[in-house]
Parts: C-alpha cells; sequence; structure tokens
C-alpha cells in the first residue's frame, strides 16, 4: 500500500481538520459465501475531514460504510466510531451510535408516500424526541434553506427530479444533526452540472455541520471537488493512500487508468 501523511488542509477548502480520528477500523474482513469483497482493510476518519474512497464496481466500497453502521457484521478485523468498537455494542448501543452518523444512500430511500416535509419530520420525531413541534417544523425549513428546496416543503418525491431528490435525502440526512456523514454514490446518475451541485453541497454540509465524512465513489470530479484525502481500493485492500494530487500524479499502471 502506498501512502502519504495527512496534511491539515486540503487544495479544495480552508476547512481545519484534527488529528484525532473518529473511525477507525484495522485489518477489516467481509465475505460473501466464497467471495472475499474486503480482505485487510484498515483506514482511520480523521476529526473534519472529507474522506474519498475510490475503486471499481465490486471493489467493497458500499460494503466498507455498511459494515461500519451495523447494517452488515464484519468476518474478522475491528471497527471503532467515537473509541466504541461495533462489534461489542448491543442493540441498544449500536442505535444511540447510529444517531451520530448520517447515511446518505444511493437510491436517496425517501419515502414515496410520505411529502418532503413529512420525510424531515419522521427521524426528527424519532431520534429528537427532545424538540416541539414548532422547533421541528423550523429545523425542517432551516435544512431544506441549506440545500436550496425550501419551496420542495409539500411536495411528493415523484414531483422531484434526480439532483431534487439527492437534495432532499441529503437533507433528511442532516435534519438530525449527524457528526459523521456516510455518503454512497452522492453523485451516481446524475448529469454533470448537477453532480458538481451535489458535491458542493457535500462541502458546504462539511464547514456549516462540521462534520467527518467518508464518500463512496469511482466519479473522479467528485473526488477532485470534495477529497482532503483519498484512499483507493482495489480487490478487497486499501491499494493507495493520500491527497488526491499524489494520485493524478501517479505512474502506477492501475491508478493512471482509473484517473486517465
Amino acid at each position: 500500500m502506498k501512502t502519504e501523511q495527512i496534511e491539515t488542509q486540503n487544495s479544495t477548502s480552508s476547512t481545519k481538520m484534527s488529528t484525532e480520528p473518529v473511525i477507525e477500523i484495522s485489518k477489516l474482513r467481509k465475505s460473501f459465501d466464497t467471495q472475499e469483497v474486503l480482505k485487510n482493510v484498515s483506514l482511520q476518519l480523521f476529526n473534519g475531514e472529507n474522506l474519498v474512497v475510490l475503486g471499481k464496481s465490486g471493489s467493497g466500497k458500499s460494503v466498507l460504510i455498511k459494515c461500519i453502521v451495523g447494517l452488515l457484521k464484519a468476518d474478522d478485523g475491528t471497527i471503532s466510531v467515537f473509541g466504541e468498537k461495533i462489534s461489542e455494542l448491543k442493540s441498544d448501543g449500536l442505535s444511540e451510535l447510529r444517531k451520530k452518523i448520517g447515511f446518505l444512500f444511493q437510491s436517496g430511500a425517501l419515502y414515496d408516500s410520505m411529502t418532503v416535509k413529512e420525510n424531515l419530520e419522521f427521524p426528527l420525531r424519532r431520534i429528537r424526541k427532545d424538540l416541539t413541534e414548532k422547533e421541528i417544523g423550523e429545523k425542517v425549513i432551516e435544512v431544506l434553506e441549506n440545500v436550496g428546496l425550501a419551496d420542495a416543503l409539500h411536495k411528493m418525491p415523484s414531483q422531484l427530479s434526480g439532483g431534487m431528490r439527492k437534495r432532499i435525502s441529503l437533507a433528511r440526512t442532516i435534519v438530525v444533526d449527524p457528526r459523521i456523514m456516510l455518503y454512497d454514490e452522492p453523485t451516481t446518475g446524475l448529469d454533470p452540472v448537477t453532480s458538481d451541485e451535489i458535491s458542493l453541497l457535500i462541502n458546504d454540509v462539511q464547514k456549516r455541520y462540521k462534520t467527518s465524512s467518508i464518500i463512496i465513489t469511482h466519479d473522479i470530479e467528485c473526488a477532485r471537488n470534495t477529497a482532503n484525502r483519498v484512499i483507493m481500493l482495489h480487490d478487497g485492500e486499501v491499494y493507495m493512500e493520500g491527497k488526491l494530487v499524489l494520485f493524478e500524479d501517479s505512474k502506477d499502471t492501475l491508478i493512471k487508468a482509473f484517473f486517465k
């Protein structure tokens, strides 16, 4: 594995990052029947950074973040989030930890039978039980304004374009003020202009909400727009790690093929 030391700033933003990890993964392994998807993955997500995980389809990117939140159980290795080992948490402890983690699914996963307003209210009522109805309403309007869709409050998901659905999905994720964001292919299926807008929103969320994020993607432009640091997975392992310029300047055949 090729590595480079993390720096405190990147070329895409002036976001300050600490060297304190909020996620630590060591020697992670995950198989499905005889197919070993993750073989020996070790990585850290540092406080305040956007970490982009690149890789071709089937390289284990989405499996990785599903293991982080306990949607999939790792076969071996350790995953620690805010110092808590996922494998040692009971159901209640895992539920509490998940409240601190926002997961933006590739599909968006909006409830089609609910309006935008109801989609955003749903997680607030489940997670932020300290809020009054007035505060819930104010929070919904706030996050919709932050993603530029305040006028979509009473629309149904079927009335939204692909880019709008992605924005609303992001709003629903950040409405509960997560400390960590996990983005699963956030620009897949979007046109280049909308993809750039989503990438800018990811950076805005990082700054506005002080989040630490893992961004799973095979979209090089998304990586260029959002990454403080990059990890590439290949054949279920961390193949290379460092700042984006290290990848773009690499003479490695596999890296060059990906960045051509």
